[in-house]
Parts: C-alpha cells; structure tokens; sequence
C-alpha cells in the first residue's frame, strides 16, 4: 500500500493494534524511545497495527518478532484490557491528519534468559518500572495509562 493511500486511511477511520507490557523477572516493563510519528522522541511501550486479513495470533507474534526479536504466542500473555490512543500528528507528518488507534493491551513477563533486540523503530530501548514511567515527562501518556491505577 503506497503512503499516499494509507494516509487516506489514518484520516477516515481508527486503526486496531496490539500494544505489549513486556516485563522482566524484577517487575520492570520494557519501554523503547520512538524514531517514527506518532509519538515520536517519547518512550513508548512496543507495540504495533493490525494487518487487514490478519488473525489476532499472527498479528500478535509479528509484532513480537519485529519490535523485540522473540518468538511468542498470544497465549502467553495477558489481555489487559481496550484502550483508545488519540493523537494529533500521523505517520506522514501531513498538516490536519490525526491519528485513532483501537489498542488491544497485552501483558507478557519475560525470563532473564530472552534476549530482546531494537528494532528500527526506536532508538534506544529501556527498562523502568511503573513508579520511573509514571514520574517521567517523556514518557506518552497512553503509555503511562497502563500504569495509573
């Protein structure tokens, strides 16, 4: 799909995603800073769209492989909930084009033996737990939603 049609896309309609609450063994969730709009220069947790076609399972282990490197199933997490992420730039950077995102919320903890790997997407990956998101400025706010109890 050309980003001429996509973008069309972005401005009639929400997109549906999968967003991933990685935790390690220390309770620490995996937070990446973003390279790509929306939310661009904020931490974020990973996290990706949904494909038309594609099934909740082969969305969920294609976005694991791509933002963290691993193999997992959805089965291996947690549904923690719907949310709704609204923001008022798009992946194009095009002037007046708002961003929806449906976001189905999982949770998964990993053991000390996965190695996670960046993927192009962010610039740097970090661990922080909920009490350093939730103080952090440069943390998004959808990001730190998950966390306010």
């Amino acid at each position: 799909m050309q980003a001429s049609e996509f973008i069309h896309i972005v401005d009639n309609t929400p997109l549906v995603s999968i967003d991933l609450i990685v935790r390690n063994p220390q309770r620490q969730i995996l937070l990446g800073l973003r390279n790509n709009r929306p939310a661009q220069n904020t931490w974020f947790v990973p996290g990706g769209r949904i494909l038309k076609d594609e099934t909740l399972d082969a969305a969920f282990a294609r976005i694991v492989q791509k933002e963290l490197g691993l193999a997992l199933d959805r089965m291996d997490a947690a549904f923690i909930g719907v949310y709704e992420h609204f923001y008022r730039d798009n992946f194009a950077g095009v002037e007046g084009v708002t961003t929806h995102y449906v976001v189905l919320a999982h949770a998964v903890t990993l053991d000390v033996s996965q190695q996670i790997r960046a993927d192009d997407q962010h610039a740097s990956l970090e661990w922080m737990s909920e009490k350093e998101i939730l103080a952090n400025g440069q943390v998004h706010q959808n990001t730190r939603a998950y966390f306010i109890k």
